[in-house]
C-alpha cells in the first residue's frame, strides 16, 4: 500500500523504526508532506535517504502569512528535485483562520502558479473553506491533483471529482460518528480513489487518541473495504494504481 500523505518530518529520529513498522505492515510506500517553511528541506532529505519516500512541497494555510518570495523561489528550486513529485499541502483553512483569510487566497494562488509553471500536481488542503478552494483551482487552470484528508460532503467530492482531483480518505472515516465521510467514501468511484495517514495525526480507531504512523493506513483500508463491500486487497490495488497514475510514481 501506499501512504499518500504523511509528516515524518514530525517523527525525528524515528523514522526508522516508523518505516519498518509500516513496512511490516504492508505499507510500502510513503509521501512525505511539507507545511511550514521548516519543513520543506527536511522534508526533502528524508526523501533522499529512504528509497521509497518522496516528497511534496509547500506552505499549508496556516502559515500562509510566512509565505514570500524567498520562500517561493526555495520550493521552485526543490521541485527540480527528482524525489519531489507534488507542490503541497497547500490551500484554505477557515476553520482557524491562523492566517487571515485574504492572504491564505494569494499564497494559494502563487503556489497553484508556481505548480502550473513546473507542471507538478497539487496536494490541497481545504477545511471550512471549499467552495473558495474550488473557484481558486477553477480559476488556476490546474486540473491534476487530490483533495487531502477530504472532510466535505457528497456533492463537494461530485464537484473535485468533476475538476479531475482525486479524494483522498484519511483515518477519520474509521469514526464512529463520521457518517459524512462515510458517505464520501461509499460515494468516490475506483478511480479517484486515494488514502493516506495524515501521520503523526488522525490516528484510526481502535487507535484514535494515539501518535498516528503510516503503518496505521490498514485501519483506513478495512473501513473502506467494509464501506464498499470489497476485499482489502482490492482498496490496496485500487489506491496503490490512483497514487502513481497521479504522481508519476
Amino acid at each position: 500500500m501506499i501512504d499518500s500523505h504523511c509528516h515524518l518530518e514530525m517523527f525525528e529520529n524515528q523514522i526508522s523504526d516508523v518505516l519498518r513498522r509500516a513496512y511490516d505492515a504492508g505499507v510500502n510506500t510513503f509521501i512525505t508532506v511539507s507545511s511550514d517553511k521548516e519543513s520543506i528541506e527536511k522534508t526533502v532529505k528524508i526523501s533522499e535517504q529512504y528509497p521509497m519516500v518522496y516528497a511534496g512541497i509547500g506552505i499549508h494555510p496556516h502559515d500562509a502569512i510566512d509565505l514570500n518570495e524567498e520562500i517561493l523561489k526555495k520550493i521552485f528550486e526543490l521541485t527540480r528535485h527528482p524525489k519531489v513529485i507534488a507542490v503541497g499541502e497547500i490551500g484554505l483553512d477557515y476553520h482557524y483562520e491562523n492566517s487571515p483569510k485574504d492572504v491564505q487566497q494569494k499564497a494559494f494562488i502563487r503556489q497553484l502558479e508556481l505548480a502550473r509553471e513546473v507542471g507538478l500536481p497539487v496536494i490541497i488542503h481545504s477545511r471550512d473553506a471549499f467552495e473558495d478552494t474550488i473557484k481558486i483551482l477553477k480559476e488556476s487552470g490546474i486540473k491534476n491533483g487530490v483533495m487531502h484528508c477530504f472532510s466535505g460532503n457528497v456533492n463537494q467530492a461530485k464537484k473535485a471529482i468533476d475538476h479531475n482531483f482525486f479524494i483522498s480518505i484519511s483515518g477519520v472515516v474509521t469514526f464512529k460518528n463520521a457518517k459524512k465521510i462515510k458517505e464520501v467514501a461509499k460515494f468516490v468511484p475506483d478511480e479517484y480513489l486515494i488514502i493516506e495517514t495524515d501521520a503523526p495525526y488522525l490516528a484510526p480507531e481502535p487507535l484514535r487518541g494515539k501518535k498516528n504512523e503510516p503503518a496505521f493506513l490498514i485501519y483506513v483500508a478495512k473501513a473502506l473495504a467494509e464501506l464498499r463491500g470489497v476485499t482489502e486487497e482490492d482498496i490496496e490495488r485500487i489506491t496503490t494504481v490512483n497514487v502513481k497514475r497521479l504522481f508519476h510514481i
